[in-house]
């Protein structure tokens, strides 16, 4: 995997976490920048456990599904990005809970994070350093939850919905690069 898909991928899994902190942040003005990088470090941890989780998952059934390995991280993949579409479309924006105490926020940073894990599962039919990948999915959460509850004051929820819209889209070319080219080799 190239470093620009790793960073393509990145960046369309951090997308729920902005969209919850920059909902949070568009409710609940002047959240100092302390606050804001301690909950974007928990969405951040979350985001690069789970597809880990997923991998591993995905290796143990690797031997067993091998022959339809590029199908499952098609359908996987497309179906991640086809929710995240319809989420955007829908305007059902992830939003954080109205109190955060640390069990509630890092509820809803595991929630943000399952799309995470589909992909880690997807992953582990593909060529990739695992370990890379995770580190990357995290620190690109971590920065996009920071900034989203920075700035959701001034950006609101509908660049939230673009941006999901977006991601969703990336993950649907990343799938279909996948298929294709499994299907050339």
């Amino acid at each position: 995997m190239s470093p620009v898909s790793i960073g393509i991928l990145a960046l369309s899994l951090s997308i729920d976490a902005f969209i919850a902190a920059l909902g949070r942040g568009a409710k609940r003005q002047g959240i100092g920048l302390g606050r804001a990088v301690r909950t974007g470090m928990i969405f951040g941890l979350a985001e690069a456990v789970t597809p880990l989780i997923g991998w591993t998952l995905g290796m143990a059934a690797s031997r067993y599904v091998a022959a339809v390995d590029h199908w499952i991280a098609f359908a996987l993949l497309g179906v991640v990005g086809c929710r995240m579409i319809l989420s955007a479309a829908q305007g059902h924006g992830s939003a954080l809970p109205e109190h955060t105490s640390p069990w509630a926020l890092l509820a809803t940073a595991i929630g943000t994070s399952v799309d995470a894990m589909a992909v880690g599962v997807s992953l582990a039919f593909a060529q990739v350093h695992i370990l890379t990948v995770a580190l990357a999915i995290g620190v690109a959460t971590t920065c996009m939850a920071t900034a989203g509850l920075m700035a959701g004051g001034v950006l609101g929820l509908r660049f939230g919905r673009i941006a999901e819209a977006i991601g969703g889209g990336a993950l649907i070319i990343m799938g279909c690069g996948i298929l294709i080219s499994h299907l050339a080799a």
